[in-house]
């Protein structure tokens, strides 16, 4: 593989979609560090994990030699990002966004390289623009252009009002790639009208176009909505080490490969041995362990993670797990294991399949102490692990 296909993969790895390939091929064969730019509004005083897939594929960036452009919309902050939203959203004071930017750059430097990123504010250019500067921007589109937009022409044809800033909002964002001459502009994927309209402008001030890199948006611990604070499905960056390894710990199987695509810095190669271990009958919690370590030790140090696992452990072994229970040798119908489902009613501890799927749908299933969150999840063969139904049911099963 070439140097140039290698650092594709890399770049790739874990995004959504890349716009346009083929332009950003020949950037990267000029040899030149790219000029990487991503923007976050400082809404928040503080990061959680779905923002930092983002950050993660920065870094990406960094490891080829790029510098990073990490934008804070001081100004655009105070617009609000209508992104996504079904109501305008309420401007922040200039006050709050200063405020919620001051502890930003110490959380990034967590996983960005100081010595190739520059923080940059847009109120840099922007308050210097004027009234009359604004109106040329906003010549620059049309009313038709942006009802192009899911969010806008969705709450334009429900009747929902659109106030006249939240068009400005677009525009904004696209002039900051302008000011700061970017090649390339990262973004979730409810971000790409923003990117697009950055690289018209590119074009419409004799710029060379950015090329276009989304990622997913992470879902939060509940595996089904978009990680949010306001959902309460979140894991911050500044939480103690023992809520984050705690809340790592409570993911689902399934959901925790997602987050190993999207926040892990393991290889591709670390992450599939992984998967081949956990096929082949390893059990999930180990590997889910070494996720939550890696984590931890991202944002609170070594020790602090290994600190968090045996605080785990400690916790786990003196919890309410009676020390004799009824044990089971079951029979796997596959290689990889038994449905949870199965396993459950095999066991005695739920009357039908049916109570199992109720009772894991209501939280009152546990795997070695963890809540199984999904139905299709199997129990690995080779094992033996306590399964617990409701406070008292118990059941120590061995799948052969």
């Amino acid at each position: 593989m070439s140097d140039l296909e290698s650092s594709l993969r890399l770049i790739k790895r874990g995004c959504d979609e890349l716009l346009v390939e083929s332009e950003l091929v020949e950037k990267l064969k000029t040899g030149r560090p790219l000029r990487v730019k991503a923007g976050f509004d400082p809404t928040a005083p503080d990061l959680h994990l779905g923002h930092t897939v983002l950050i993660n594929k920065l870094r990406h960036f960094q490891e080829l030699g790029h510098q990073v452009l990490f934008l804070i919309g001081d100004f655009t902050g105070m617009i609000g990002d209508p992104s996504g939203k079904n109501v305008t959203r309420p401007p922040l004071s200039r006050e709050q966004v200063l405020e919620n930017a001051r502890t930003y750059k110490e959380q990034v430097f967590k996983i960005l390289d100081p010595e190739r990123t520059e923080v940059v504010f847009n109120s840099t250019w922007f308050d210097t623009m004027g009234a009359a500067g604004m109106i040329r921007l906003a010549a620059q589109h049309t009313v038709a252009r942006m009802l192009e937009r899911d969010d806008f022409s969705r709450r334009y044809g429900n009747g929902q009002p659109i106030a006249i800033h939240e068009f400005l909002y677009p525009l904004c964002q696209g002039y900051d790639s302008v000011a700061l001459k970017s090649d390339v502009e990262l973004g979730g994927t409810d971000q790409k009208f923003n990117l697009l309209v950055g690289r018209e402008l590119q074009k419409h001030y004799g710029q060379a176009p950015q090329c276009i890199l989304t990622v997913p948006l992470l879902e939060g611990l509940d595996g089904v909505n978009k990680m949010s604070k306001s959902l309460g499905n979140y894991v911050g960056i500044y939480e103690s080490p023992q809520e984050i390894f705690g809340k790592l710990m409570s993911i689902s199987d399934t959901l925790m490969w997602r987050y190993f695509d999207l926040l892990s810095f393991k290889s591709e190669a670390e992450i599939a041995a992984y998967r081949r271990g956990v096929e082949e009958g390893r059990n999930p919690r180990d590997v889910k362990v070494a996720l939550a370590q890696e984590i931890v030790a991202r944002f609170h140090g070594q020790p602090a993670a290994a600190a968090a696992l045996a605080d785990f452990e400690a916790r786990f072994r003196q919890g309410a797990i009676p020390e004799e229970m009824p044990e089971f040798e079951l029979q796997a119908d596959t290689p990889a294991g038994l449905p949870i489902l199965q396993v459950l009613k095999q066991a005695g501890l739920t009357a039908s399949t049916s109570e199992a799927m109720r009772m894991i749908a209501q939280g009152g299933v546990k795997m070695d102490g963890e809540k199984v969150n999904d139905k299709s999840v199997l129990v690995p063969a080779g094992n033996t692990l306590v399964l617990q139904v409701g406070k008292r049911k118990f059941a120590r099963i061995t799948v052969k």
